[in-house]
C-alpha cells in the first residue's frame, strides 16, 4: 500500500511512442513486453542505490539513524511491556497504544536494519523475492498503522460524545476484537497487491535508486504490464489511507463540538487531554504521507524523495514514543514504578 507520489511520472525508464497518459493517477504509463525476450537475462536480484551523494556524510548518518533505530526499539517496547505487566492500564487506549507501538518496532525493522547496512556499504543486494517481501511487509504494517488510529479515534468518540456507553460499546472484549480485525484486514487487503507483484517479471535493470523496495521504485525496473498494480495501489490506498482519514476528520469535528459546548474550563481542558496523544500521532502519521506522496516535488530529485521516505519510515516510529512520553502522564508514571520494582527486585 502506497500512495502514487508526484514522482512517479518517472515510472518507465523505457523510449519510444508508447507512453499513456493516467489523467487521475497524473502518471505516465508504458507497456513493455511481459517477457524476457531475446538478449533480455532475467533479474533475480536488485541493487539498492541508497544515498550514493553523501560520501562524506556516510558515518554520521549511520551514527544518527542508529541512535534513532534504538529509541524506536527500547522506547516502543516499554510501551509495550509496561501495558502488558501493569494491570492498571488494562484499558482499551493503553491496549490500542501498545498494538501501535509493537508495529512501529516491527515496521522501524523491516526497513532501518537494512538501511544500516547501505549506508555504511554505500548500497546493498536483495533477492527479487526478497524485496517484494519487503514491500509486503513495510505496506502491511503502514495499513494496520491505519486501521489502529482509526479505531483510537473511535475510542475518543465514544470517551468523550457518548460515556455513559462506553463500558459497553468498548468493552476489553470488543477492543481486541477491533484489533484483531485491523490486522486481519490489512493482511488480506495487502496480500492482493502482493501478488500480483510476484507474477511481474524483471529484465536486465537490476538498480533501484532508493534505500528500500518501495513499490514505484519496483515497477520502475519491472518488464510486465504494471497497469493494473497501478490501479489496484490507487484503489488500496483509497481505503486504506482516505477513508481512515476522513473517519478520522469526522470523529476530531464531533469531539471538538462537544468539548466546546461544555460550560467549564477545567472540563474543556480535562477533556482534550484526553484524545491529545491521539491527535498528535494522527499528525505525524498523516503528515509523513502527505509530506511524501502529496506535496509536489520536482521530478528529477529523487534524493529529495528519499529523503521524504526517511521522514517516514525512521523519524515517524521515533517520535511516536516520545509523544507517549510527554503527553501521557499515566503510562510514565507505571512505568516508573515497573522500573522501580525491578531494582528493588535485583537487589
Amino acid at each position: 500500500m502506497t500512495v502514487t507520489p508526484t514522482w512517479s511520472k518517472e515510472l518507465s525508464q523505457n523510449t519510444g511512442d508508447c507512453y499513456k497518459k493516467i489523467p487521475s493517477l497524473d502518471v505516465n504509463y508504458c507497456s513493455p513486453p511481459s517477457m524476457c525476450q531475446d538478449n533480455h537475462t532475467a533479474v533475480t536480484k536488485v541493487l539498492l542505490w541508497g544515498f550514493q551523494n553523501l560520501q562524506s556524510f556516510r558515518i554520521p548518518l549511520f551514527v544518527i539513524i542508529l541512535v534513532i533505530y534504538t529509541i524506536i526499539v527500547v522506547g516502543n517496547l516499554m510501551t509495550v511491556l509496561t501495558v502488558l505487566y501493569a494491570k492498571n492500564l488494562r484499558h482499551p487506549m493503553y491496549i490500542f497504544l501498545q498494538n501501535l507501538a509493537f508495529s512501529d518496532v516491527l515496521s522501524s525493522s523491516v526497513i532501518v536494519p537494512q538501511l544500516l547496512y547501505i549506508t555504511w556499504w554505500e548500497k546493498g543486494h536483495l533477492l527479487i523475492v526478497g524485496c517484494i517481501c519487503q514491500f509486503y511487509m513495510y505496506s502491511f504494517l503502514g495499513i494496520v498503522q491505519s486501521f489502529l488510529l482509526t479505531v483510537m479515534a473511535y475510542d475518543r468518540y465514544v470517551a468523550i460524545c457518548d460515556p455513559l456507553r462506553y463500558s459497553s460499546l468498548l468493552s476489553i472484549r470488543h477492543c481486541y476484537r477491533l484489533i484483531s480485525f485491523s490486522w486481519s484486514l490489512a493482511f488480506v487487503l495487502d496480500s492482493t497487491e502482493v501478488i500480483f507483484l510476484f507474477r511481474l517479471e524483471f529484465c536486465d535493470s537490476d538498480i533501484i535508486n532508493h534505500f528500500f523496495c518501495d513499490l514505484l521504485p519496483i515497477l520502475e525496473i519491472s518488464s510486465s504490464d504494471t497497469l493494473i498494480i497501478i490501479w489496484q495501489d490507487f484503489a488500496l490506498s483509497i481505503i486504506t489511507i482516505l477513508l481512515p482519514f476522513l473517519f478520522v476528520l469526522i470523529s476530531y469535528i464531533c469531539i471538538m463540538v462537544t468539548i466546546l459546548g461544555i460550560p467549564s474550563t477545567t472540563g474543556r481542558k480535562k477533556a482534550f487531554s484526553t484524545c491529545s496523544t491521539h491527535l498528535l500521532l494522527v499528525f505525524v502519521y498523516y503528515g509523513a504521507l502527505i509530506a511524501l506522496y502529496v506535496v509536489p516535488s520536482d521530478d528529477n530529485s529523487r534524493d529529495g524523495n528519499k529523503f521524504k521516505s526517511l521522514i517516514n519510515t525512521v523519524l515517524t516510529p521515533f517520535s511516536n514514543p516520545l509523544i507517549y512520553s510527554v503527553r501521557n502522564k499515566e503510562l510514565v508514571k507505571v512505568f516508573k514504578k515497573l522500573i522501580q520494582k525491578q531494582i528493588w527486585t535485583l537487589k
